[in-house]
């Protein structure tokens, strides 16, 4: 059980480390998601799931179009599917994060294989899902996408990475901040 004292340190850090992340952060911009498919069913159901008020979404059909799309609009999370006719989705993974390295890659497939799901985190994939996925599974997995990209930009402003509870749980007791 924790002393008080060290609750109190607790919330005091989150309350910091929270105003440090948002801080030149624009909280109200929407994230903006990319749905990549050939299958326009999927894409609709993906696009109904996703639409609203935190987010703008944009559709593709396949990896040339994804591509450009992403060339004109740079997208932070991009739902990817693996088999599509023309470029594959390997293709277009390594392309987007070769050109835009802080968007995060979601693979969703109806072919999972252990290979492709190996090979996809290797090539900086965020996640991998199997198909069929239910709506509260693509907004997870779109949401999971969104926070790590927030966090990889607020530890690329800072210089360190502090989003684990290990590295900071000794400043706890000898923090100085007033909450």
């Amino acid at each position: 059980m924790y002393p008080i004292y060290d609750v109190w340190h607790i919330h005091c850090f989150i309350k910091v480390k929270t105003t440090e992340l948002m801080r030149g952060v624009n909280v109200d911009a929407k994230a903006k998601i990319l749905i990549v498919d050939d299958d326009e069913v999927i894409r609709r159901s993906y696009l109904r799931s996703l639409a609203g008020a935190h987010s703008n979404v944009a559709v593709a059909w396949n990896g040339t179009e994804a591509l450009r799309v992403m060339e004109q609009h740079p997208c932070d999370v991009i739902l990817l599917d693996l088999r599509m006719p023309g470029m594959d989705g390997m293709s277009v993974l390594k392309a987007i994060k070769e050109r835009w390295p802080e968007s995060e890659v979601v693979i969703i497939t109806g072919y999972p294989t252990l290979e492709t799901a190996k090979e996809a985190v290797l090539l900086g994939a965020y996640d991998y899902l199997a198909k069929p996925v239910g709506p509260d599974d693509v907004i997870k997995a779109a949401n999971g996408a969104m926070m790590r990209k927030k966090w990889a930009l607020h530890s690329d402003r800072t210089g360190h990475d502090e989003g684990t509870i290990s590295s900071v749980g000794s400043r706890w007791k000898t923090s100085n901040h007033a909450c």
